[in-house]
C-alpha cells in the first residue's frame, strides 16, 4: 500500500504551496487570504526518490458542524485518520499562535507520526519562530520555505525515518486488521519441548518429537487460531552454544533459527526448568531483545517441579540481574506434555503483542520529561547542566523515543538507564525492548548567521 501523506495546520501558513512544489504541477488554489483551501485534495507526490500519495487540507478552525468552517474541519480530520504520517505546518513569521497550539494537541491526540514544519523560514527574520515551534511538543521543527524550496532535504530524511518499515506495519495497521497473524517464534536450547509445545496447542502431532536432541532442523511455520485471532507459529532448530556447533548442517539450522526470530513479531523462549539456567538461555535472550523482539519465557515442564516457589524466585533473581534490556518479562510456566498453562502463555503473547506496538502520546511524555528531570536532574558535565528539551516517540515495534538535549553525548549511561527504567515503569512497557535516542536539535542557522558576518 502506498504511503499517504496529510499537510496539516492552520489558515494561511501555506499548506497548498507545498503541496503543489511536491505534485510538480499548480493543483491546489494559492492566495494570502486564509482558508481558499476546503475539500481535501490529493495528488502523487516526489521528493527525490521518494514517492507517496500527498493531501492538502484546509485550515483546522474550531467551529460548529453544521457549518461551513465545521465541514472543512471534518474533512481534515478525516485526512489525519487516514494518512500514515502528518506534516504538521506553522508560520514562522507569525510564531506559534493559540490556533496552533490548538491543533498540534488535537495532532497529538490522533497518535499518527509527525513532521514539524516551520515554514516561511528563508531569511534570518524567521529564525526566532523556527525556535518558537519547539513549544507545540511535535519534535524538532525543520526550517523550510515552501516557496522558495529550502528545507526539502531535511523533509525528505523526516519521512524516510517515519515511514512504516517493510515487514514492521504500525500498529493502527494490526488493529485494524484482526485477522493478520501474529508472528510468533519459538526458540530454545536443544531438547527444550519445543515441538511439543507447539503439537499441544494445535491439537495434533504435526512436528516430530522424541527425547533425542535435535530432532527439528528448518524452521517450521504453523497456522493455529487462538481464540479466534490467527496466529503463525515457528518451531525452530535448538540453539547451542557456538562452540559447540561444529556440524554444517546444524549451523545452518541455527542459521535459520535466528533468521526467525528477525521475522517474528512475538519470540517465547522456551527452557526446561528442570535444568539449570545456562549462559546460552541469557545469549538466546539478549539476542532477541537486540533484534527488537518482544520475549516471553516460557518455563517449560513445569509439571516435573516439586518445589514451584523456591523455583520461580531462584529464576526471577537471576533474570533481573542479567536481562537488563527487557526488564519485567513474563515468565509462564507451562507444560507442553499435558498442556497445563498454554491458555495463559498464548494470552501473554497478545498482551505483550499489544505493549510492543504501543505508543505514547507525546504531552504525556514530555510531561514526564518534566517531572523526571526536576526530580533527578542531570549531572552537570565539566562545569555544564545538560538541558531536557522534550521527548518524543518516533516509532513502535520496538517503542522507539527520541530525547532532545543540549549536551547528547555527555549523557551518562547511568543516567540514560534512570530514564529508559522510567519510560518502561511510568507507560507498563514491561517485557517489551525499548529505545532512546539522544539528538541535540541544534540551531539550523548557527553556521549560516557567522558566515554572513
Amino acid at each position: 500500500m502506498a504511503l499517504t501523506v496529510a499537510i496539516v495546520g492552520r489558515p494561511n501558513v501555506g499548506k497548498s504551496t507545498l503541496f503543489n512544489r511536491l505534485i510538480g504541477q499548480r493543483l491546489a488554489l494559492v492566495d494570502d487570504r486564509p482558508g481558499v483551501t476546503r475539500d481535501r485534495r490529493e495528488g502523487e507526490a516526489r521528493i527525490g526518490d521518494l514517492s507517496f500519495n500527498l493531501i492538502d487540507t484546509a485550515g483546522y478552525e474550531n467551529a460548529a458542524a453544521e457549518t461551513l468552517e465545521g465541514r472543512m474541519r471534518l474533512q481534515t480530520e478525516m485526512a489525519i485518520h487516514d494518512a500514515d504520517i502528518c506534516l504538521f505546518m506553522m508560520d514562522t513569521r507569525a510564531g506559534v499562535t493559540p490556533a496552533d497550539e490548538e491543533f498540534a494537541a488535537i495532532v497529538r491526540v490522533a497518535g499518527k507520526p509527525v513532521v514539524l514544519l516551520a515554514n516561511k523560514a528563508e531569511g534570518r527574520a524567521a529564525e526566532a519562530g523556527v525556535y518558537d515551534a519547539y513549544s507545540l511538543g511535535l519534535g524538532d521543527p525543520i526550517a523550510l520555505s515552501a516557496e522558495h524550496a529550502i528545507g526539502l532535504g531535511e523533509l525528505y530524511d523526516a519521512i524516510i525515518a517515519l515511514q512504516p518499515e517493510v515487514g514492521e506495519a504500525e500498529t493502527v495497521d494490526d488493529d485494524a486488521d484482526p485477522n493478520k497473524p501474529i508472528k510468533v517464534a519459538i526458540v530454545g536450547r536443544p531438547n527444550a519441548g519445543k515441538s511439543t509445545l507447539i503439537n499441544r496447542l494445535i491439537g495434533e502431532d504435526r512436528l516430530l518429537t522424541g527425547p533425542e536432541a535435535g530432532i527439528t532442523r528448518d524452521s517450521i511455520a504453523v497456522e493455529f487460531t487462538w481464540h479466534e485471532r490467527p496466529f503463525r507459529l515457528f518451531d525452530t532448530a535448538g540453539m547451542r552454544r557456538k562452540a559447540k556447533v561444529n556440524d554444517k548442517l546444524e549451523k545452518l539450522s541455527v542459521g535459520d533459527a535466528l533468521r526467525a526470530v528477525r521475522f517474528a513479531e512475538v519470540v517465547v523462549l522456551l527452557m526446561d526448568v528442570t535444568a539449570p539456567l545456562e549462559k546460552q538461555d541469557l545469549q538466546i535472550a539478549d539476542l532477541v531483545a537486540s533484534e527488537g523482539r518482544a520475549l516471553v519465557l516460557g518455563l517449560n515442564k513445569w509439571d516435573l517441579v516439586e518445589d514451584r516457589q523456591a523455583r520461580l524466585a531462584e529464576l526471577n533473581a537471576d533474570l533481573a540481574e542479567t536481562l537488563q534490556q527487557v526488564r519485567g518479562v513474563p515468565m509462564i510456566p507451562v507444560s507442553g506434555k499435558s498442556g497445563d498453562g498454554l491458555d495463559r502463555l498464548m494470552q501473554t503473547v497478545l498482551d505483550i503483542y499489544g505493549t510492543w506496538n504501543q505508543r505514547v502520546p507525546t504531552g504525556a511524555l514530555n510531561r514526564w520529561l518534566s517531572e523526571v528531570s526536576q526530580r533527578h536532574p542531570p549531572p552537570a558535565v565539566s562545569g555544564r547542566r545538560i538541558r531536557m528539551k522534550y521527548l518524543t516517540q518516533s516509532k513502535t515495534r520496538p517503542p522507539t523515543f527520541f530525547l532532545s538535549c543540549s549536551r547528547p553525548d555527555a549523557v551518562p549511561d547511568a543516567y540514560r538507564r534512570y530514564l529508559l527504567n522510567g519510560l518502561r515503569q511510568t507507560f507498563d512497557l514491561a517485557g517489551v525492548p525499548i529505545r532512546l535516542m539522544l539528538r541535540s536539535g541544534e540551531n539550523p542557522y548557527a553556521g549560516k548567521s557567522r558566515a554572513k558576518r
